[in-house]
């Protein structure tokens, strides 16, 4: 029978001529060596890649017995045999290429019409080239690891639960869980108000996971539009409608693959995605929008939602996914809870500020007081914008009242003219002795012993105050650390 019957050249000259040429400009742009030789083991062609590999010039060969010009050459034995071999590794003769390769890779066939052979064919792949490209794309997937392995220890280090700033008991419990909850797959459901750190827990156990050389995608379900919200989840087929991208695309569950996916604002899905997410987690797979085939999906999924708990399984979210998610559940507190964590965060903040922009600026006592006690509605979100804000308000190096938002300093001068808040007496003591200290210190332009002399103490116990209330003294400013 004869090969490829169904692709016959044309019939006449001009036919013969076009597939000559065809054929010509294959061998030519090939990157491997072809060799063709007649019944009788002489050369028919041989391609531009192949000569330059050898170093001889095309038409030196053609017409030559094959042996003549690759001396260990085994298309005659294909000839006689009929056969073919496949990737097969080739010894070179000593000085047959100017390099002196050694090896190349070999694909030999007879080429048959009805059953006499009446040619035969060798695809040559060059072992050098090979080799090259081997170690050129070897250098790139050791270069590749290595980024993306120095990413993923960025991102733990950013994100381990020992950055996470709280020492309340509440706090450290929920933290507790969290930890907890790294060590497992199961679904996670985290509840806080604006602002508390939600994405910051989902991060953590994320990276305190097996997980954690896997993506964490993050999807926040309140700013995608609800008919847009499918799409971005599940991906589509290219041509499902109007606009869909050519090839199509996967969607957030697809790309969070081996890793895990972390739901924001989960409370404000529309009740008929809640359904196909119920779905996804319940048969692990996902189907592309104008798909037909299912994909399966080995993600995590940590969802968190501002929503009263109580709303929740109600009108807010499915009672079914509700359940589904709550496995493991985390409540974190609001910071107006856990104010003994305020001042350790402003530390935090502040420190960062002053790496960022090379400058020492810290609060005064003041200050410190009314952060301490705003009920921070915005929570620690709201007290990274307010620090962000006096910061490029100030003027030396010593953040002022004047300098916090009005709304704060308006709160704090209300508070003042109402029964004061319940706290320690020696909080408050502390604060005045405190004040009054730094206040001597800049009236005697930071003189320690005449501020000791004012105050009637010992300089010794002078530098004690200082120590205990983090007081320090740099070139003109005095810093309250």
């Amino acid at each position: 029978m004869r090969e490829r019957s169904q692709a016959r050249p044309e019939a006449g000259n001009d036919g013969l001529q076009r597939w000559k040429l065809i054929y010509d400009r294959i061998l030519d742009i090939s990157a491997d060596g072809f060799l063709v030789v007649d019944e009788k083991a002489n050369i028919l062609d041989i391609n531009r890649a192949y000569c330059a590999f050898l170093g001889i010039r095309r038409e030196d060969a053609i017409g030559k017995y094959v042996m003549e010009v690759i001396k260990n050459s085994r298309l005659p034995e294909i000839l006689k045999t009929g056969e073919m071999e496949v990737n097969v590794v080739h010894k070179l003769a000593k000085g047959q290429t100017p390099g002196n390769e050694k090896y190349v890779a070999v694909t030999r066939a007879a080429v048959k019409d009805e059953d006499k052979v009446i040619a035969a064919v060798g695809q040559i792949y060059f072992a050098k080239e090979m080799m090259d490209l081997s170690e050129k794309l070897q250098n790139m997937d050791i270069e590749l690891n290595y980024y993306k392995n120095e990413l993923s220890r960025v991102a733990r280090k950013r994100y381990s639960f020992d950055n996470i700033i709280g020492r309340g008991k509440l706090f450290l419990e929920v933290k507790k869980i969290a930890q907890k909850a790294a060590k497992n797959d199961f679904a996670v459901l985290i509840l806080g108000e604006t602002g508390t750190g939600k994405e910051v827990f989902a991060n953590a156990i994320h990276y305190a996971s097996k997980r954690r050389n896997k993506p964490f995608i993050r999807v926040n379900c309140a700013a995608i539009p609800s008919e847009l919200l499918e799409s971005e989840l599940f991906g589509y087929e290219e041509g499902a409608f109007t606009g869909a991208k050519r090839g199509g695309k996967k969607g957030k569950f697809e790309l969070a693959s081996g890793g895990t996916i972390f739901l924001d604002e989960i409370g404000e899905m529309p009740q008929s995605m809640q359904v196909k997410i119920l779905r996804v987690l319940q048969e692990k797979e996902v189907e592309r929008i104008g798909g037909y085939k299912t994909i399966p999906t080995d993600v995590r999924v940590i969802a968190a939602t501002n929503r009263d708990p109580k709303a929740l399984g109600g009108s807010a979210l499915r009672n079914d996914l509700y359940y589904r998610l709550n496995v493991i559940q985390l409540k974190i507190p609001p910071l107006r809870e856990r104010r003994e964590d305020i001042r350790a965060f402003i530390h935090h903040v502040l420190r960062g500020l002053n790496e960022e922009y090379s400058r020492r600026v810290a609060l005064s006592p003041e200050v410190f007081s009314l952060l301490e006690e705003y009920d921070w509605p915005g929570n620690v979100r709201e007290l990274i914008n307010v620090l962000e804000s006096a910061y490029s308000l100030v003027d030396g190096q010593v953040i002022l009242a004047s300098n916090l938002p009005h709304h704060i300093r308006h709160r704090a001068e209300r508070s003042h003219r109402e029964p004061a808040r319940s706290r320690p007496l020696s909080r408050t003591i502390d604060d005045i002795e405190k004040e009054v200290l730094l206040n001597v210190l800049k009236r005697k332009k930071f003189n320690c012993r005449a501020t000791a002399k004012e105050l009637g103490i010992h300089r010794s116990t002078l530098y004690r105050k200082f120590e205990k209330f983090r007081i320090r003294r740099d070139g003109e400013e005095i810093f309250n650390l």
